[in-house]
Order: C-alpha cells, then structure tokens, then sequence
C-alpha cells in the first residue's frame, strides 16, 4: 500500500478514533447519549413534567428542572451504571441552574424535548466529572500514604518509594479515567 492510501485508511472517517484520546467530558458525554436508557429516562422525565403541569405548556418550565432531575436520577441509577458509581444523589439545585446555564437556556420560557435532553447531558456529564474527580482524589492519596508507610517501615529508598507512588497515582487515574466511557 502506498503512503497517501495508508494515510487515507488512517484518517478516514470511516476508522474508529482511540478512545484513550477523548477528554473525559467527551468520553462522558458520549458515553450518555449513545446510552438507550438516557434517552429513556430524558422522554420519561418530560412527559412528567408535562403531565405535573396538566399539560399546560408544550415544553419543560424552568422550576420544574430540580423535580425532572431528581426523577431522571432515580431512574438513571436504576438503569446506567456510570449514574450508579458515579452519582450518589440527585444533582443539587445550583448545579441544575449552572447545567441550564451552560446550555444557553436560562432565558428561555421552557424547553423543548430536544433542549431537555440537552440539559440533562450537560448536567449528568458534569454531575458523573465531579463525583469521579472526588473520588481521585481521596483514593490517591490515601493510597499513596500506604505506600509511604510500606516504604518507612521496610526502609526503602525515597527514589523507589516515589516511583511507586507515581505509578499508583497514575493507576488511580487511569482506572478513573477508563470507567468513564
């Protein structure tokens, strides 16, 4: 094969990118929308709110947002296991209206099914980044305090003591990172 045909078959569209290259918002991201049960959950928590409104607005209001993403919660910690690990309890109201914001619909009067989806993806993504990030946070270091230990007791030296607390470090965050798509 001749180089421009092996450059063409590399980057062709049609060729599956890596996924250790995607950022974690983007492995979350996809993660969700490629899930059957996010989509679900997102028409199951609309047509509630609708139905809570007695079918009085076409669309989701902004008050009804914290009720539809306790109800999407619920339902995505039954059905999705990134929800499961990942977020222990419903979103909290100020990251509801930080996830409206971010998706440039804090000026709208309600939103559409599709805004809606839109909305719960933001905040889920950032609500599943969050619980992840604290959870990389109180493993490496309570590991790598038992690695030090280990290291004290046994009187190893600082340079193999520090190696491998690097490498735990960087274990914890690939395993983080990995169970996120």
């Amino acid at each position: 094969m001749n180089r421009s045909k092996a450059h063409a078959a590399i980057t062709s569209p049609k060729s599956n990118p890596p996924k250790m290259g995607l950022s974690p918002s983007k492995r979350v991201d996809a993660a969700l929308r490629r899930a059957p049960a996010f989509a679900d959950a997102c028409d199951a928590a609309f047509d509630r709110c609708l139905a809570d409104a007695e079918r009085a607005f076409s669309g989701v209001r902004p008050y009804q947002l914290a009720d539809a993403s306790e109800h999407l919660h619920s339902s995505l910690r039954a059905s999705l296991p990134l929800v499961r690990r990942w977020v222990p309890s419903p979103p909290a109201r100020v990251r509801v209206d930080s996830a409206l914001r971010a998706a440039g619909l804090e000026d709208a009067g309600e939103l559409t099914r599709v805004q809606f989806e839109e909305f719960a993806v933001g905040l889920f993504r950032e609500a599943v980044l969050s619980g992840a990030a604290e959870a990389a946070l109180v493993r490496a270091p309570a590991g790598a305090a038992g690695i030090v230990g280990v290291g004290l007791v046994s009187r190893a030296g600082a340079g193999a003591v520090g190696r491998l607390v690097a490498i735990y470090a960087a274990g914890v965050a690939t395993a983080v990172y990995l169970s996120l798509g």
